[in-house]
Formats: C-alpha cells, structure tokens, sequence
C-alpha cells in the first residue's frame, strides 16, 4: 500500500498497488473490490502499447502505464490498521464527469455517516467531488 492522505481522528487513506491488497481488502471488508481491481488490471494491461519492438524492453513503462490508466483503489486505516472504507477514484488527471467514484464501508455499508470527514478529507486531497449522493451506489432508501 502507499500512503495518500491524512484524515481526522487518526485516520489514513492508503492506495491498494497490488492484487494481493486488493483481496485482503475484500476479506477485511466483506465486499468485492478486488474482483473490481482485477477487472481493471487486466483492462490497463489491455491498453500497454509496447514503446520498442525489441522483445526485452517491451515492458519497459508498463508498470507506469498500468498505474495511470487504472483507476485509484483506496483503504481508509485507523491506527491498527482497521479497514474502514474503501473508495474508488478515477485514473490519474481523468475528468470525474466520465467516472463514477464509489466508497463502500463494510459489508457495501455506507461509510459518511461515521466516515463523512475522512472522506471529505480524502475529496478535497485529490480536487474531488465525493458526494454520497453520488459515491455510494448502495442508497437504501
């Protein structure tokens, strides 16, 4: 994981880098993020275009590429490490008007009840609109 950004209370966003994040993730959250991760590993990888035709450096710049055209999976940590939230934010410099960010709380729980400030955190560090209304896609009305 790489660190992203201080919240309130003693909270911290993390970036997921690996599958392997992703899926203790999943487990810790009780939700499906590293399928999500996955999917948008493989599309990344998908859309490398090698920069040389010589077989040893055709993946030269991939990781690069692989880590801007996928979108930016985040964990909100408390102190022990307790995963709290998990959001999911547009490929680096994308416009948010043709992505749909999502943040989940355990279970695909709504976090902005006990979360809101960390998220709201979160939105201002990355120049985002985080609105629950259209964040969580769960709204149990």
């Amino acid at each position: 994981m790489e660190y992203v950004c201080d919240g309130p209370r003693d909270l911290t966003w993390f970036r997921l880098v690996t599958e392997a994040e992703a899926v203790e993730e999943s487990r810790l959250m009780n939700h499906a993020v590293d399928k999500y991760f996955r999917r948008e590993y493989e599309k990344a990888v998908a859309s490398y275009k090698p920069t040389s035709s010589v077989f040893i450096e055709q993946d030269i710049g991939k990781a690069a590429h692989i880590q801007q055209a996928m979108p930016v999976f985040l964990t909100l940590r408390d102190q022990d490490g307790t995963a709290l939230a998990t959001a999911m934010l547009p490929p680096a410099g994308q416009d948010q008007s043709s992505f749909r960010c999502i943040v989940v709380g355990p279970g695909n729980s709504d976090p902005y009840d006990q979360h809101g400030d960390a998220i709201r955190a979160l939105a201002q560090h990355c120049r985002l609109r985080l609105d629950r209304s259209q964040c969580y896609p769960y709204r149990r009305d």
